[in-house]
């Protein structure tokens, strides 16, 4: 029998980490986890694969680290996931969000260079790095145009997994990922803070849920269909950078009218605007067009837009009724 393959994932307690674990352990890998040395470890969206899986402390802001790691998994494929991804806080540490999704990305390719060529690379890049945006929809060949730090240094990731890909023949990949959400989402972005803010709204636990600009629109998936697709991308032939996307635009406001909706609820009653969620630049529109990964991959999404709000919403009326008011 063959060796079981074998898998390192950057950013392994986030919620794309998560469903991407689960997926490979379903797939029989042996699944190993980078994690950060914490004060308090950050593990609820792994808590229930913490027996299955291996977890190694590194750091992608330390090179010596992250040697140590690829040589302790001796991994088939590489999922670099890590990143400072919250847009938002990136205009409060510029530098920092540099470091992690720039520096980091290329600290990562270092690693499986100097340890095994022979590692497939998947790096997540972001719908972000259009920013404002050239051209609708958005493919592989639009022009970046990032409107964030998070967006500028997610683009020198693209490009710096590219050139080692060229440069180094390495089966390097990136994923241009849409935004992609779940019940696992942190409660600091808008889709969670949304279904969130329906749910405590609904069980008596809160009246006001605040928000920025609700024009933005959005190209919103499920994370659990989106890591089917990175997977996908490292059983290929030849490694290539895909978009990966529903195709489909909705703004905040429908986000809001969907979930309020779906809690029986009426939202003109209970939202507001706060100037602080409002982004010095905004990108306003962003929609992918999947059809290469479609073509390539086989890829299809599986659960639609109404569908994931109200699996979210869902998700959060059963956890704060349980008594999980912190997610």
């Amino acid at each position: 029998m063959a060796d079981k393959k074998r898998a390192l994932i950057t950013g392994v307690t986030g919620q794309d980490g998560s469903y991407l674990a689960e997926l490979l352990l379903g797939k029989g890998y042996d699944v190993f986890g980078v994690v950060r040395r914490l004060s308090a470890p950050n593990v609820w969206r792994i808590q229930h694969l913490l027996d299955r899986i291996t977890l190694l402390q590194a750091d992608l802001l330390d090179q010596l680290s992250m040697i140590r790691a690829v040589e302790r998994a001796q991994p088939h494929e590489f999922y670099n996931l890590a990143a400072m991804s919250f847009v938002p806080a990136s205009w409060d540490q510029p530098m920092l969000t540099g470091e992690f999704n720039a520096q980091g990305v290329t600290r990562a390719l270092e690693a499986v260079r100097s340890v095994n060529p022979k590692i497939r690379f998947y790096q997540a890049s972001s719908s972000e790095m259009y920013g404002r945006v050239r051209e609708v929809p958005q493919t592989e060949l639009t022009p970046f145009y990032p409107r964030s730090p998070y967006g500028v240094s997610k683009v020198f990731g693209h490009y710096i997994t590219v050139n080692y890909r060229e440069s180094y023949d390495l089966f390097a990949c990136s994923g241009i990922l849409f935004n992609h959400e779940s019940p696992r989402r942190g409660i600091e972005f808008v889709t969670r803070k949304v279904t969130d803010g329906v749910a405590r709204i609904k069980l008596g636990k809160a009246d006001r849920l605040m928000l920025g600009n609700r024009d933005a629109k959005r190209d919103w998936g499920f994370s659990g269909d989106y890591v089917q697709a990175m997977w996908m991308m490292l059983q290929q032939d030849q490694p290539d950078d895909y978009v990966i996307a529903t195709g489909e635009t909705h703004s905040v406001q429908e986000l809001v009218e969907v979930a309020f909706a779906h809690a029986g609820l009426d939202w003109s009653k209970h939202v507001g605007v706060d100037q602080r969620y409002i982004r010095p630049a905004e990108v306003d529109l962003l929609i992918g067009d999947p059809a290469k990964a479609k073509r390539a991959l086989g890829w299809e999404p599986s659960v639609d837009f109404k569908g994931l709000v109200h699996m979210m919403v869902d998700a959060d009326l059963a956890r704060i009724k349980a008594g999980q008011l912190i997610a």
